[in-house]
């Protein structure tokens, strides 16, 4: 599992190699995150559940799942979403999941002037 770094990563890198990824280890610690979080629900501590829930959108393994479950494994996969793009390639799958690493949906974008 490899990533590329964009602040202070090891250069030379171009990204995620989508064919080297350990999947076995990414599910783990997805499945493990869940759990914790199931658990803290269960113990009715909101305030671990809440710090879980940020932790799981942070998670590298998570962005990891969530990209290989809407590129490869859903019935889905050849449909264009609302961007009409479909990701077939593992170099774009890779890409994807650069992206959707640095992505930060709070900031906000400059203004478009007409």
């Amino acid at each position: 599992m490899q990533r590329s770094g964009a602040v202070n990563g090891p250069k030379g890198q171009t990204g995620t190699d989508w064919n080297a990824i350990n999947w076995r280890k990414a599910d783990r610690m997805v499945r493990n995150l869940r759990q914790r979080i199931f658990r803290a629900a269960q113990a009715n501590d909101l305030r671990k559940v809440r710090s879980l829930q940020k932790l799981m959108l942070r998670s590298y393994s998570n962005i990891l799942m969530s990209v290989r479950r809407v590129t490869q494994v859903n019935a889905g996969k050849n449909t264009p979403g609302v961007d009409k793009v479909v990701v077939k390639t593992p170099a774009a799958r890779g890409q994807l999941v650069d992206h959707m690493a640095t992505f930060q949906p709070w900031r906000v974008r400059p203004i478009r002037r007409v």
